[in-house]
């Protein structure tokens, strides 16, 4: 009876491929995105390893290490005599103020095989007093082949005349790099050391004697092979890449369980179709534990199958891709042959779909003999939850709480100086996998009161819409597990876009304190000259703004005749006028507020408040020198004080001060966008400021730029890997709606024999299968905005809870358009479907 059972069920499976992928398109999806996470890492490390290293490929040996004493420019003169070194190149660099630009100035041959850059206009430097710049640089600073600067600052020992001859290309262009042969460069800053050396051993030579030549004529120093260095290098790299997928590994476990919860589903469906011939079996003889057994092995083989086009589908793409990559002049390889990775997979789909399919076949092993009698092949499916399934929704809804709560009691106080976000985050981690598993419980339950809510628009919209808010509601515990799927994948995406959006906020405002604006011109600590502001303002159409400001940095603080504070030579402060930068609308406070700055009122940062115990509305006076000048403190910032100023103060108050009125710096910003716009107000800059030596320019907008990506990059990276829940949630709302459309024929037949139409059938099943995105996504908007809240708050960082209301609201449109896509097909099947025969059908 066992076999019979058996091959009964897998046979039915078998004849039926179709229906197999349909039931496990979820496992398909985990397959691929398992298998597809695996292949990409291997194509990842691979590719760095080939590709990455920042040693050349020809360095056979590497003397020097940065955990010890360099090699000296007579170690580097010994090594190129020593037998078998057909090349030795130094790696050293100095920082260079030529013309008010600073220049990194590096040591390269410029040519041969241990070169790392590239000539691509004139020629490299063979003389004294020339260099190489590279493309950003030749655009930021001006300059082009055959220009003359002036080096007079930096770690230069005497000033140079600085030709540049040539423009060089490179893997990195930070828009300040120079390059000069190693002995102009250690010329230039009189270093006795190099950072490092390169050797290449001449052909036919053994490594290895020439590394034992090289030991006897620098004895001391670390000496590695190129391999060794190479491997290290990419190894750091590799290191990195693996350090990302793990936080990828976490994401696709996460999808992994939305599968299993969607295959789960699926099977229940399945299972409530075959009820008639569960119960012939039954009466039969077959016992409940054959039956298991054999919807177990149905569930296997659909898992086996399943993993298996998931697997070969995501083995196809990842060695196209590569291969296509590489045509196009990318250098990508290919990943490593992931054949036990591959059967893991397979297996891994079986294992999980066996585990999803226990719960609804024991469920369905329950039927009694006498369901055969029915005139139907399906039942009814259960509308409520067991008692203990309830009192164990509870108890996870209790540990959530708990946990929330508890998180809340560790986030950092206003006070606290230390604090560890560890076990916080674990806290709303366990807090979060509670309100999961909670949610899965209780689902059904909670399935009704919110279709309630959010189907009331669509009941008053007529017939269609209440009878596809009522076939919803007539399967809650249906709705529920796959509504809970796609409210797991909001929750996830909601999070992640609140907290990119609450840390982009603080990332502006330390931006408006740190870089409020494009560019900075500082006298060093001197006076500018009287011109370069009047010039600077001139150049109105490089430049939108100019804010001039005064700066001083050894501003006291006291109270009576005691000092506060334990800072000896007193803090920096400046009179920059915030309310003239575009950046003053993200500014924040920790205490008072900015608008109450004014003469005898002075805006702290967080460090020096609270160095000198100073809150907002306290009263101190101001030293400087022998002069003394009471004030209020009008506001705390939450950190740094603007251009890193720990005091604002006034410009009457300032002159109280006795502090001359000329200008030590100014702001700027640049009237065009772009790198274009950026270029043409560092050279509308640069001659404003025209020969004076002591003034700088640094592009602070750089620093802006940089800052913003890294937040954007990771936000959309985040957004990437949680839209994979959102994947399996979408897929598992086609299967269902497709499933259970063949269980609902005769349904479908009654409704078009009494008049509905093919386009109303269709609309009333699409909207249906909306109707999961609906509850899904409300459910998970309402726990996805209080957990973003508490995410935000347990990193310790002070950033703001920031709600996007239009991309909330685009994410829980995009969410209902897509699931109610994912019903389409399925809908325009049963609309096929001739009234007469869905009469007459079973099921």
């Amino acid at each position: 009876m066992r076999a019979t059972v058996l091959r009964t069920q897998t046979s039915a499976a078998a004849r039926r491929p179709g229906r197999l992928i349909l039931t496990g398109l979820a496992i398909v999806v985990a397959s691929f995105v398992v298998f597809g996470t695996v292949l990409v890492q291997g194509i990842s490390e691979r590719t760095v390893r080939d590709n990455l290293s920042g040693t050349p490929a020809v360095t056979d040996l590497v003397i020097g290490s940065v955990n010890q004493t360099p090699p000296t420019v007579a170690d580097l003169t010994r090594i190129r005599a020593v037998p078998g070194v057909a090349e030795a190149v130094g790696r050293v660099s100095i920082g260079v103020a030529v013309d008010k630009a600073y220049l990194n100035l590096q040591a390269d041959p410029g040519g041969g095989p241990l070169s790392i850059v590239t000539v691509v206009e004139g020629s490299y430097p063979d003389q004294p007093g020339e260099i190489a710049i590279t493309p950003r640089t030749a655009q930021r600073a001006g300059l082009s082949v055959g220009s003359t600067v002036s080096g007079e600052g930096g770690e230069l020992t005497a000033p140079a005349r600085l030709v540049v001859t040539g423009i060089v290309d490179t893997n990195a262009d930070s828009g300040y790099d120079a390059y000069a042969p190693e002995g102009a460069v250690t010329s230039w800053g009189r270093l006795s050391a190099v950072d490092r050396v390169d050797v290449r051993v001449a052909p036919g030579e053994s490594t290895e004697a020439v590394h034992q030549r090289v030991t006897a004529a620098v004895p001391g120093q670390p000496i590695r092979t190129g391999d060794e260095v190479r491997q290290a290098e990419v190894n750091a790299a590799v290191d990195e890449v693996a350090t990302i997928f793990i936080l990828v590994g976490v994401f696709v476990a996460i999808a992994v369980v939305a599968a299993a919860l969607v295959v789960t589903s699926t099977f229940r469906i399945v299972f409530a179709q075959r009820m008639r011939q569960l119960a012939l079996l039954r009466a039969v003889g077959a016992s409940r534990g054959t039956l298991v057994r054999a919807m177990t092995a149905e569930g296997a083989l659909t898992g086996f199958v399943a993993g298996v086009v998931g697997v070969g589908s995501a083995l196809a793409l990842g060695y196209a891709v590569p291969a296509i990559l590489r045509s196009a002049g990318h250098d990508v390889s290919s990943p490593p042959p992931p054949l036990v990775a591959a059967a893991a997979v397979v297996l891994g789909a079986v294992l999980l779909t066996v585990l999803a399919v226990l719960a609804p076949a024991l469920s369905a092993a329950r039927v009694s003999p006498l369901e055969a009698l029915r005139a139907a092949s399906t039942t009814a499916g259960r509308r409520g939850i067991g008692v203990l399934r309830l009192v164990l929704g509870l108890l996870l809804v209790v540990g959530a709480v708990v946990a929330a709560v508890a998180t809340i009691s560790q986030l950092p106080k206003p006070e606290q100086t230390t604090y560890d976000p560890l076990l916080p985050l674990l806290l709303l981690v366990g807090s979060g996998t509670f309100a999961f598993f909670a949610l899965v419980a209780l689902g059904p339950l909670l399935v009704r009161p919110v279709l309630a809510v959010v189907g009331w628009p669509l009941r008053q919209l007529g017939p269609l819409g209440r009878m596809a808010v009522g076939g919803i509601g007539g399967a809650p515990r249906r709705a529920a597990a796959v509504s809970v799927v796609v409210a797991l994948g909001v929750t996830l995406i909601s999070g992640v876009v609140i907290g990119g959006a609450s840390l982009q906020v603080l990332a502006d405002r330390e931006m408006a304190l740190s870089a409020p604006a494009d560019f900075e011109v500082n006298g060093g600590g001197a006076a500018l000259p009287a011109d370069v502001v009047t010039r600077a303002e001139a150049a109105g159409g490089a430049l939108a703004r100019v804010v001039p400001y005064r700066q001083v940095d050894d501003v006291t603080l006291m109270r009576g005749t005691d000092k506060l504070g334990e800072t000896e030579s007193g803090y920096p402060a400046t009179d920059l006028d915030l309310t003239g930068l575009p950046t003053s609308g993200d500014l924040d406070v920790a205490e008072g507020s900015l608008a109450d700055r004014g003469p005898g009122r002075i805006v702290l940062n967080k460090w020096v408040a609270r160095d000198s115990g100073l809150r907002a509305g306290d009263t101190v006076t101001l030293a400087l020198a022998a002069r003394r000048l009471d004030v209020r403190v009008a506001a705390v910032l939450p950190g740094d004080g603007p251009l890193h100023a720990g005091v604002l103060i006034d410009p009457a108050d300032l002159d109280r001060l006795g502090v001359p009125t000329a200008y030590t710096g100014l702001l700027a910003d640049a009237a065009g966008s772009g790198e274009d716009g950026r270029t043409a107000g560092v050279r509308a800059l640069r001659a404003a400021i025209g020969d004076s030596d002591s003034v700088g320019l640094v592009v602070l907008a750089d620093e802006r730029d940089r800052n913003d990506e890294v937040v954007r990059t990771l936000v959309g990276i985040a957004v990437g890997l949680v839209s994979l829940t959102v994947l399996i949630a979408v897929v598992g709302v086609g299967s269902t709606t497709a499933l259970s459309v063949v269980e609902r024929v005769r349904e479908s037949g009654l409704l078009r024999a009494i008049g509905l139409s093919r386009a109303g059938l269709r609309t009333m099943l699409t909207v249906e299968s909306g109707l999961y995105g609906v509850i899904g996504a409300t459910i998970g908007l309402l726990l996805g905005v209080p957990y973003a809240w508490i995410a935000v708050q347990s990193l310790g960082i002070n950033a703001p809870l920031t709600v996007p209301v239009l991309p909330l609201v685009g994410l829980f449109v995009t969410l209902v358009g897509l699931t109610a896509l994912a019903g389409v097909l399925p809908a325009r099947r049963a609309s096929r479907v001739s009234p007469v025969v869905a009469l007459g059908a079973d099921g």
